[in-house]
């Protein structure tokens, strides 16, 4: 405070116009709003929020863990994993899907980029998020639940590579065919409950052949921290491949900026 702005304040206490209390209370206000000014910043208030992994997190953890648990302790059920994957998809969707776009796959993330909805320079930025997220949740699931090599739960081909590749491109095609028309027409009905049945109806078919990846995420941090790394070229490759493809036909049916009544 300047000596001119103390005389016054001076003064007007003095005429009774303000407290010392009021005065204190400008000062402490005037400090606050410097101190969280740098915390409130538009700019750093965004890069946290593209770092926070925290969707992609409780997506792996919840997901994975669904799969470690039936294969350690039996209970969860087939069908019980592929509601789980369903359920988490939906509720971080919901969650955090208006704070940094629900972005938990990097497949996904890169064919968005690719058809320009999706800025490049963020592109790394969430792609480490993904897999720092990826990574915590896969740590907690070894630390607090005893995986054995048996109750691995990352992504191993069932049958060859070749079969796997080919069901996970497919899938990939359609969920991100189904991300594309949700997340980025305005002119498609957005139920966001679309991603629970499209990720459990992925489940229910990949599963027992593929593991039902469609996310280089899901697949890559197992991998590192159990060291399993049996067909995991075929979980990078093929999300990628898939969404790219899945973008691209979506891209090409969106013809025309007009809504096409519906069937009643």
């Amino acid at each position: 405070m300047t000596r001119k702005r103390e005389e016054e304040e001076i003064s007007e206490m003095e005429l009774g116009n303000i407290t010392i209390t009021n005065a204190a209370t400008r000062e402490s206000d005037k400090a606050n709003r410097n101190i969280g000014g740098c915390c409130s910043s538009t700019t750093v208030v965004t890069l946290a929020q593209k770092f926070i992994a925290i969707g992609t997190y409780f997506l792996i953890f919840a997901g994975c863990g669904s799969v470690a648990v039936n294969k350690i302790y039996g209970s969860v059920t087939f069908p019980g994993i592929c509601v789980t994957w369903g359920l988490i998809v939906t509720v971080m969707v919901y969650t955090v899907g208006h704070v940094s776009g629900a972005h938990f796959n990097p497949a996904v993330t890169i064919a968005l980029t690719i058809f320009r909805r999706f800025p490049y320079k963020e592109v790394p930025i969430y792609i480490v998020a993904q897999l720092i997220g990826s990574i915590l949740a896969s740590g907690t699931l070894i630390l607090t639940l005893d995986v054995t090599p048996k109750d691995y739960f990352g992504t191993i081909p069932v049958g060859s590579s070749g079969q796997s590749l080919v069901m996970e491109i497919i899938a990939t095609f359609l969920l991100m065919f189904v991300v594309s028309a949700v997340a980025t027409d305005n002119r498609a009905v957005c139920i966001f409950s679309v991603s629970f049945y499209t990720i459990q109806l992925h489940n229910s078919l990949l599963k027992p052949i593929s593991g039902a990846s469609m996310n280089p995420a899901r697949s890559i941090a197992p991998a590192l921290l159990k060291h399993v790394y049996t067909g995991l070229w075929v979980y990078i490759v093929e999300p990628i491949v898939g969404a790219i493809a899945g973008a691209f036909a979506y891209n090409l049916i969106r013809s025309t900026d007009k809504t096409t009544p519906r069937l009643r």
